[in-house]
């Protein structure tokens, strides 16, 4: 949390860029693509969450934030596969890639929490609240320190230095006839870039350790999803309970635990549904990492051997 809101610290060198101007999209055969934009903002995402998750989304290419707009008006319709959800309590967690839920969660995230959005401008700067520091605090049981922006002076990593922020921020100007020198269009892209890889080997790092990695990465998922999908069937009991301690009328709590079984009964197949579609992902993901180990598995050498000449007889 710094003076201008939730702000996204890149481990990234090239980071301070891609990741605070401009928008990301997502094309099903190109895989995630940036739009560059010139107004910087700590972090440019959309922000779901409750006591339980927080979810964040990249603002698509189109949306645009500026100063003296109507923030109430403002429609931001994210696709679900944008989404990159925890459990709060791992928010303040500097390895979100550990605890981010496996996307096929999303949908049943997206309807257990609400909008977060807090925007406004301060001192001409977009300002990116998110969800409340309170929410953050209480499910960490941690506080939320708050850093001061400070412009670094050369590009790269940001970094934190007592109580500051350290990050590149430079001031960009569009340039209407800026293009790149060379560029590809959607459909031409789409033919040589498709499908998008899920798995590409490290040139440092044998294919063993990378294939062992992927699994491991699986097995952290599917852990996550069935610890969490136990977690939501637990929160809807704990509210019925909570509900029951309120009402003495016979007919009303019989009504209220129908209600319940109703609802876990509609979220576990919604759980079901979510196994499979995490199941065949890890198959396809599989697939290719064995057809990589194919193409890449070392040819076998036969070793040279030398025969020596016996004394009076013939080679």
């Amino acid at each position: 949390m710094t003076e201008d809101g939730w702000t996204w610290i890149a481990n990234e060198e090239w980071g301070s860029i891609p990741f605070h101007y401009g928008r990301w999209g997502y094309d099903e055969y190109i895989g995630w693509y940036w739009v560059p934009g010139t107004t910087w903002g700590p972090a440019w995402v959309s922000w779901r969450g409750n006591d339980q998750y927080t979810g964040w989304a990249p603002l698509q290419p189109g949306i645009e934030i500026r100063a003296n707009m109507d923030f109430g008006s403002l429609s931001i319709n994210i696709p679900i596969r944008f989404w990159n959800f925890l459990q709060t309590s791992h928010f303040l967690d500097s390895d979100v890639n550990r605890y981010s839920l496996p996307y096929e969660r999303n949908s049943s995230l997206i309807n257990f929490t609400s909008d977060r959005n807090n925007y406004n401008f301060r001192n001409d700067r977009i300002y990116n609240g998110g969800i409340g520091i309170d929410v953050v605090q209480r499910a960490t049981r941690r506080n939320v320190p708050l850093y001061k922006i400070q412009d670094a002076r050369q590009p790269g990593r940001a970094r934190i230095a007592g109580k500051d922020l350290q990050i590149y921020r430079p001031t960009l100007r569009a340039d209407a006839v800026a293009k790149p020198k060379a560029f590809l269009k959607v459909d031409q892209a789409r033919v040589e870039l498709a499908p998008v890889k899920v798995f590409e080997p490290k040139q440092k790092e044998p294919l063993n350790v990378q294939t062992a990695a992927v699994r491991r990465r699986q097995a952290d998922e599917k852990a996550l999803l069935l610890k969490t999908q136990a977690q939501d069937v637990k929160d809807l009991q704990r509210q019925r309970d909570a509900q029951l301690l309120k009402v003495r009328d016979n007919a009303e709590k019989a009504k209220i635990k129908q209600d319940n079984q109703n609802k876990i009964a509609e979220l576990q197949k919604q759980h079901q549904a979510e196994k499979l579609q995490l199941t065949e992902r890890h198959k396809q993901d599989t697939a290719v990492v064995q057809e990589v180990a194919k193409k890449n598995k070392p040819v076998k050498q036969v070793k040279a051997t030398t025969v020596k000449k016996k004394k009076g007889g013939k080679n």
